[in-house]
């Protein structure tokens, strides 16, 4: 790798040259990834894709103009110092957001890179396209702040709002309610049984962490495998499995803590367990409220499948415990 310093004019042409054809392809695969979702924000990196290769054209005539039509095999991945972005652009079903705030720090970087090139340009004509250029890029921001005017207008905004809202419910809280209620009910059985059939606090709460972690892996893998987004645009497979997985441990493991009550305390059992029942009210009826919420159940269609199908697996583990 050859360090910024080092690079000739010819070498600083071709790097800005190369740059501007890959940031030209990033904004459109930008452009694809949001056409279905938000097709009016695809409009805008569309049009700053079609601005990156006016650039190139621009670095293009005056390289050959200087140099001649040959380009030296150099990219922006040669040079030291360079800052290396990651490549989110290859993540399909990016959120909006991301997707914005990765073009600014192109940008940015775009124009700290001009400045410095322009500083290191000896020929007049190279350094003033490369000042001009850095302008350009610093420019870009109003730029897109005038496409977004243009382009979004309210009702367009409200609609990929409301578009954004779905997505966050495919990609988080599908698979995390899913998580919540695995391991908030399918672990009751299990640990209350454990309870009342040894009657001491630790070995309950063993039972319990091991019942939980291993419901989270189950599902996170269940949920990770499940489908890879492309086609139902739930996103990364992965995100969706750790954020399943978690959910799915941290609803076990909630009335799983309490047996941490030290057995040599006096009714400790029954202390565990009375703070144990309480906490799973508020599970249930916190799942009730995410169902309610966000999955269009009315809430008290929600407490009535929920609290009713915990209840009866709670009943089921403190029998069998009992037995």
């Amino acid at each position: 790798m050859k360090s910024f310093s080092e690079l000739t004019e010819r070498e600083i042409l071709a790097v800005a040259i190369s740059a501007e054809e890959e940031d030209s392809r990033i904004y459109m695969s930008f452009a694809e990834d949001l056409a279905e979702r938000y097709p009016d924000s695809a409009k805008i990196f569309e049009e700053m894709a079609e601005e990156e290769k006016g650039h190139r054209h621009m670095l293009l005539e005056l390289y050959e103009e200087r140099f001649g039509p040959n380009l030296p095999p150099i990219r922006r991945e040669n040079v030291k110092g360079f800052l290396r972005r990651r490549p989110v652009w290859l993540t399909k079903n990016l959120s909006l957001d991301t997707i914005r705030k990765t073009a600014e720090t192109m940008e940015f970087e775009a124009e700290l890179f001009y400045t410095k090139a322009a500083e290191r340009a000896t020929d007049v004509g190279v350094r003033k396209l490369l000042g001009d250029l850095a302008e350009i890029e610093k420019g870009h921001e109003h730029l897109a702040s005038k496409l977004e005017q243009s382009v979004l207008t309210p009702d367009v905004r409200a609609e990929e709002d409301k578009t954004r809202r779905r997505m966050f419910v495919l990609q988080y809280v599908q698979p995390g309610l899913a998580g919540l209620m695995d391991g908030s009910v399918s672990t009751l059985a299990p640990l209350f049984a454990a309870a009342f059939a040894t009657h001491h606090n630790f070995q309950t709460f063993l039972v319990g962490l091991a019942a939980s972690i291993g419901a989270g892996i189950s599902m996170g893998f269940a949920e990770a495998l499940s489908d890879d987004g492309s086609m139902t645009g739930r996103g990364s497979p992965w995100l969706r499995g750790v954020t399943c997985g978690l959910m799915t441990t941290v609803g076990g493991l909630g009335h799983t803590i309490p047996y941490l009550v030290p057995d040599a305390w006096a009714n400790a059992f029954w202390i565990a367990t009375a703070i144990a029942g309480v906490v799973v009210f508020f599970e249930l009826w916190a799942i009730a409220y995410v169902r309610a919420r966000y999955m269009d159940t009315p809430f008290l269609q929600a407490v009535f499948q929920i609290v009713l199908g915990g209840v009866i697996v709670l009943g089921v583990g403190i029998l069998i415990g009992a037995s």
